[in-house]
């Protein structure tokens, strides 16, 4: 990564590293509209806005977001303040699904983890009783 006093700017393996995603992730970003990095012949060279938009990018994608609410989400990073509060209610509520969904999956993963151990419960007790 290069530093200058003012700003700090990484190259696009450099960023890859640092974040724990492929050159080619960051180009698909690139190409997709939702990072635009500076350009110094052939390099491209990004700076700390790239690198944040890119880190809401990737917690996006973790939390199961579309690329288009991602691109909301995103933008929001350049919003004016004037329309802070209604990404900001976007974002909640979009959250509050996410939440929702999960606690759901949750609640599944454990009726099925109780079912397996009931299962496994009673083939024990069953090779127990034919066993002995």
């Amino acid at each position: 990564m290069t530093t200058t006093r003012e700003a700090r700017v990484w190259t696009v393996g450099e960023l890859a590293d640092d974040l724990g995603v492929t050159t080619r992730t960051l180009r698909f970003y690139e190409a997709e509209g939702l990072i635009s990095p500076k350009r110094s012949g052939a390099n491209r060279i990004y700076d700390a806005r790239d690198r944040t938009r890119l880190k809401l990018i990737l917690r996006g994608k973790r939390f199961g977001m579309t690329l288009a609410e991602i691109r909301e989400i995103v933008n929001m990073y350049d919003g004016a303040t004037s329309s802070e509060r209604r990404q900001l209610e976007k974002l909640l509520g979009r959250l509050d699904d996410i939440a929702a969904d999960l606690r759901a999956r949750q609640a599944d993963l454990r009726r099925t983890l109780n079912e397996v151990s009931d299962v496994a419960d009673q083939c024990r007790a069953r090779l127990a009783e034919i066993s002995g």
